[in-house]
């Protein structure tokens, strides 16, 4: 994933950019960056933030840099923002998204005149650099954002620092949010909408699909108005969303309580305790308790002060080795007590499955677990939600393959297992319950994870449960 923040500003920005950065920390691991213009030019500093918090490694540029406005990113990916010449003038640029079409835009790119890309770790090429290459292709930027946003199969939201102000693009089918804030003398772009509270802004208001605007610390100009069909990300809700950010209006910490009342509603199980697995299973799992009666309490404790997030890693038996050292058991909370967990998903299962062993050495009689959200069936397209390579990565179709004798499954066959109704689906569920050695096991269904949220569900994406569009 990744976040975003701009600010424009009559006086110097660089503190707001550097704290409301800072805020999209717990969307990205891997980079973190920040660019200005100034009197004198462009300035950019780009960190790893692999084994550090972002805000260490920029303590020292905060210092030094300065600025009127500036842009900057918290990135699973790639190295931006990026410094570009163009014959559009100089901008800065970073960006949140996916491209799933690049080879094609990369030939498309040279044929139209670009004669490089700079080549990253893995073979694969900038993606923000790619996105800068297509804006280049036009007469304007707010042409060339348009083109992007067109070309583009996947999704990318964007912001661009020019000398004047900065353009903010956010994604055709408005999958990622962008806000607008606002203060006296300054103005602010950013993915989630509570980066800027604490730096003294109030929100002016959230960009629609397509949107196209341009910031001066005065105005807000729209370039290109939003469109109607908007398919937003549901997992910004379930999981990746910080709890005091909401989108389109709803709370993250509301809906994951709701979710989790919704869930206990219909749930018969008798446990001693309801839990959490931190930090995005706990509201989960408060409004199951209060909805059941069954108390809360917290049989693990995150130790925070030292331990990053467990997909941070690249390689996935320490991200699992992480997963698991973050993680402190309470004996007096686990032995021989009946519990339920509430965590947001279950994705490839393997987390799931040592911490479930974990809790039954501890001395645990019961282990039920309720994901929040339905069987996930299929990879994302839209956004970078993994780092899954296949949807075999995924437990659901692994053990559908399993069940069918073959990894080549029919449409038809993968619906039958999306039905919460069906018999197929609770044979995969019932399957799932065993490998992972769960005492029971009953996911959100669809409707229910879309109530919680509240909006018109033709809305939010929901292609990674149903696998349509």
């Amino acid at each position: 994933m990744g976040g975003i923040f701009g600010v424009v500003s009559k006086n110097d920005c660089v503190t707001d950019l550097f704290f409301g950065t800072d805020y999209h920390s717990h969307l990205g691991t891997r980079r973190g960056g920040m660019a200005v213009y100034n009197a004198d030019g462009f300035e950019r500093a780009i960190h790893n933030i692999e084994n550090s918090p972002f805000r260490t490694k920029f303590e020292r540029d905060v210092n030094e840099m300065k600025g009127f406005a500036g842009i900057g990113c918290i990135s699973d990916s790639e190295p931006q923002p990026l410094i570009v010449r163009s014959h559009l003038g100089n901008y800065a640029i970073t960006t949140v998204g996916r491209i799933n079409n690049e080879t094609e835009l990369v030939e498309r790119a040279f044929k139209c005149g670009s004669s490089h890309f700079l080549e990253m770790s893995g073979g694969r090429i900038n993606a923000t650099e790619l996105v800068a290459s297509l804006i280049n292709q036009k007469n304007s930027i707010t042409e060339g954002i348009s083109y992007a946003q067109e070309m583009i199969d996947g999704s990318m939201t964007m912001l661009i620092l020019t000398p004047d102000g900065i353009y903010a693009a956010r994604d055709k089918m408005g999958r990622t949010p962008l806000v607008l804030g606002k203060k006296d003398g300054a103005r602010c772009a950013s993915f989630e909408s509570f980066a800027y509270l604490n730096l003294g802004y109030s929100e002016e208001r959230e960009l629609g699909p397509g949107e196209i605007v341009f910031m001066t610390p005065d105005s807000v100009t729209v370039k290109k108005p939003p469109q109607n069909e908007m398919k937003i990300c549901a997992f910004l809700w379930t999981y990746y969303g910080y709890p005091t950010s909401s989108y389109e209006g709803v709370n993250v910490e509301k809906m994951r309580y709701e979710c989790g009342r919704l869930l206990a509603k219909d749930d018969d199980v008798e446990v001693d305790y309801v839990a959490g697995v931190p930090d995005s299973g706990t509201a989960h799992a408060i409004g199951y308790a209060n909805q059941s009666g069954y108390p809360f309490a917290r049989p693990f404790i995150k130790y925070t002060p030292t331990w990053p997030r467990s997909f941070m890693p690249q390689n996935q038996s320490m991200r699992n080795l992480v997963a698991h050292m973050k993680l402190i058991p309470v004996d007096a909370l686990i032995r021989g007590k009946r519990l339920l967990f509430i965590d947001d998903s279950i994705v490839r299962g393997t987390q799931m499955r040592e911490t479930v062993e974990f809790l039954y050495r501890s001395g645990a009689k019961e282990v039920h677990i309720r994901p929040a959200c339905p069987p996930i069936m299929y990879g994302c397209k839209y956004l970078n939600f993994s780092r899954s390579t296949s949807e075999m990565d995924l437990i659901t179709r692994r053990i559908i393959a399993e069940l069918e004798g073959t990894e080549d499954v029919s449409q038809e066959i993968l619906d039958e297992y999306s039905d919460c109704r069906s018999e197929r689906h609770k044979k995969m569920t019932d399957m799932i319950c065993k490998k992972l050695n769960f005492t029971s096991l009953r996911y959100q269904t669809l409707p229910e994870m879309l109530d919680a949220i509240g909006i018109d569900p033709c809305k939010i994406c929901t292609y990674c449960w149903t696998g349509k569009e």
